[in-house]
């Protein structure tokens, strides 16, 4: 039997140090690991390279880190949402590797698969491919990094011959997820659009530090009802299902319209 509980996330991401790489579940504000997030804040990590769809905004997610300054690199399908991101990136502070979201997808996926790299059609014909996307600036607005070609090879498809891109996968020191439900061996269930990236970025991470809401024993959980197996998964970590949830844009309308 294994337990895979760690008693508090403070504990949990302890040993991530100085210039680790991570990969961290969430889309927009949904399915933030922001218990593991400001614990890692917390301890004063620096230096990280963080693979998620975005950085969460200028208060909440990945935006406290970046806010501290302690986010070297981002690897990144949207970056809107934080002016702090901004700022950084245009004044040469922050390197960005900006990714097609499919694309990003797709090589933490195969990064926890054991693919090295795939071909895709995304990209062909833009800088994604030919290179040039700029992923640091100097101080003075020029390009100070920018990114390399990618091979391109023609395959047959049903609609004829294209080209595709290579991409290669992408896999990190540690990943950090946030689900609905687990068991002391790791075994998870996510909420609906909560999932979104989590089970991708776990995957992905050599450690798998998962913070969820609800801890239950081995054999509670229905299998058919498992998205992610303990297989991925190293730590949990019970936040309780009081923990904030933060909107990015609340939209009502008036009563009966």
């Amino acid at each position: 039997m294994i337990d895979k509980q760690w008693a508090n996330a403070a504990e949990a991401v302890a040993d991530i140090g100085d210039g680790a790489s991570l990969a961290v579940g969430g889309f927009g504000l949904c399915g933030n690991p922001i218990s593991l997030i400001e614990a890692l804040l917390a301890q004063g990590t620096a230096g990280l390279s963080v693979v998620s769809n975005n950085c969460g905004v200028d208060d909440w997610g990945l935006g406290i880190l970046l806010a501290a300054g302690r986010i070297r690199k981002m690897t990144s399908s949207y970056v809107g949402e934080n002016k702090e991101f901004e700022r950084q990136f245009l004044s040469g502070e922050l390197e960005l590797e900006l990714t097609p979201q499919g694309t990003l997808a797709e090589k933490l996926r195969a990064g926890g698969s054991g693919i090295a790299a795939f071909f895709t059609q995304t990209g062909v014909g833009t800088q994604v491919a030919e290179g040039g996307l700029p992923r640091r600036y100097n101080p003075d607005g020029s390009v100070a990094v920018g990114s390399p070609p990618k091979d391109v090879r023609t395959f047959d498809t049903p609609t004829g011959p294209r080209d595709h891109v290579l991409e290669e996968a992408i896999t990190t020191d540690f990943a950090l997820v946030h689900a609905l439900a687990g068991d002391r061996h790791g075994n998870l269930i996510f909420n609906k659009a909560a999932r979104n990236f989590n089970p991708l970025a776990a995957m992905a991470g050599r450690v798998c530090i998962a913070q969820v809401e609800q801890l239950v024993e081995p054999g509670e959980l229905d299998p058919d009802r498992i998205h992610l197996p303990g297989v991925f998964v190293h730590r949990v970590v019970e936040v309780g299902t009081d923990i904030p949830k933060r909107i990015e844009r609340r939209t009502v309308a008036a009563e009966g319209v």
